[in-house]
């Protein structure tokens, strides 16, 4: 044999896997297709890279959104405080931002690349960039090596990490679903997921660009229920924002049909303290037209559509406002309407739902309950997570698994 192991794909799962096996004793290659690892990882949380989440366990597992009992033994074989720690230990300084998010000190994902370069290099991987991987080679249901291009390299065991389908620019372009599906994998098919949202309602185009910031957005459907607090966008095409691409996550089976979701602009007040304030803003300013006396409680770009939504006309003076009206616009500015038609391309996700099926994954070891000597790691599972940092560390924590495990087995 060639070697003990080859990783397929150079990404946060595959890096890890490879640096892990090897650390425990495995001769190693790692195969990448691009010219220089971690490219998806390099564009993460736009080149600032959020690679995993200060949280607790019980946070994490209630951020998976796909098979979160599967990946109880991979986070428990390493969580992200080892990751913090292993980081830290290769000379990248971290910080915790909002919602416990793990940063880069320098807010360069480049730097966390380099450090598991350098995890890599301490222990002696072979890296060999600008290498396709065209098939996996099996006798008797066990892997004997990969087929490249122009020759084959014998290894003993083979870890798959060639992510998912998005940002296919990366080099995400579904080899590993292809090369487990000819060995008998079943592939779940992949969907975007953390992916913008398309919109019918012609009055969104209006407010393109507008960022709305402390809002809440729930699904109002049978089958999907979420909510979730905080940042969000209007595009030329829909919206988008944190909080638009985490409940994408819980849409993707639900797109038969047009989904409802509901904005509350103002989740901080209750309806009659919504009420008391605009009555207070409307004594402010008596004497002026409806449209005109909103300024302090909405962004100027947004009063027409709300005043249009409500009825209200708004040109009649606010002192001139029954209550009834007063209710219409409250009630409009906690349920705004949106009605959901689609999402942006795939390619376009930040990450892929879907993936190799894990009914036919070993979770303890990841390792293929097909192929003997068979391991997959990060996004070509069919795992996926909300923003946060939560993805990342499941390519992390399956990586090191997978690698931990292929030199224990």
């Amino acid at each position: 044999m060639d070697y003990d192991l080859i990783v397929v794909g150079g990404g946060p799962a595959g890096m890890l896997g490879a640096a892990t096996a090897a650390a425990n004793g495995l001769k190693v290659v790692l195969l990448e297709k691009n010219e220089k690892l971690g490219k998806k990882l390099f564009i993460t949380g736009k080149g600032r890279c959020n690679f995993t989440n200060n949280g607790d366990t019980d946070d994490f597992l209630n951020n998976i959104v796909t098979n979160k009992k599967f990946l109880y033994s991979a986070f428990k074989s390493f969580s992200n405080y080892q990751l913090i720690a292993l980081l830290e230990s290769l000379g990248l300084k971290t910080k915790v931002e909002r919602g416990n998010r793990v940063f880069p000190e320098s807010d360069k994902s480049s730097d966390v690349i380099k450090a598991l370069h350098k995890y890599l290099q301490l222990n002696n991987v072979e890296i060999r960039l600008n290498t396709e991987v065209k098939e996996l080679l099996v006798r008797d249901h066990q892997i004997t090596g990969v087929s490249l291009n122009s020759k084959q390299i014998s290894a003993e065991k083979v870890l798959i990490a060639t992510g998912g389908m998005s940002y296919r620019q990366t080099g995400s372009t579904g080899d590993g679903y292809r090369m487990a599906q000819q060995l008998g994998h079943s592939i779940v098919e992949p969907k975007p997921a953390l992916v913008p949202l398309v919109t019918g309602e012609k009055w969104v185009k209006d407010l393109q660009g507008l960022t709305l910031k402390n809002v809440t957005v729930k699904i109002i459907n049978k089958k999907a229920k979420a909510e979730q607090f905080g940042e969000m966008i209007f595009t030329h095409f829909g919206v988008s924002g944190p909080i638009i691409l985490s409940i994408s996550s819980f849409l993707k089976e639900n797109f038969a049909s047009p989904v409802k979701l509901r904005i509350d602009l103002k989740p901080a007040l209750s309806d009659e303290q919504l009420d008391d304030r605009l009555q207070r803003d409307f004594n402010k300013f008596t004497g002026k037209h409806l449209k005109n006396s909103l300024d302090d409680l909405l962004p100027q770009k947004m009063i027409p559509v709300i005043l249009e939504l409500s009825g209200v006309d708004m040109h009649k003076q606010v002192n001139q406002i029954s209550k009834i009206e007063r209710g219409l616009l409250a009630h409009t500015l906690k349920n705004l309407p949106l009605t959901v038609t689609g999402t942006r391309p795939l390619n376009e996700a930040i990450i892929t739902s879907g993936g190799i099926n894990v009914k036919e994954i070993n979770p303890s070891t990841l390792e293929s309950k097909i192929i003997k000597g068979l391991y997959f790691a990060g996004e070509v599972i069919d795992v996926d997570a909300l923003t946060g940092g939560y993805n990342l560390q499941i390519a992390f924590s399956t990586g090191y698994l997978s690698g931990s495990s292929s030199a224990n087995d």
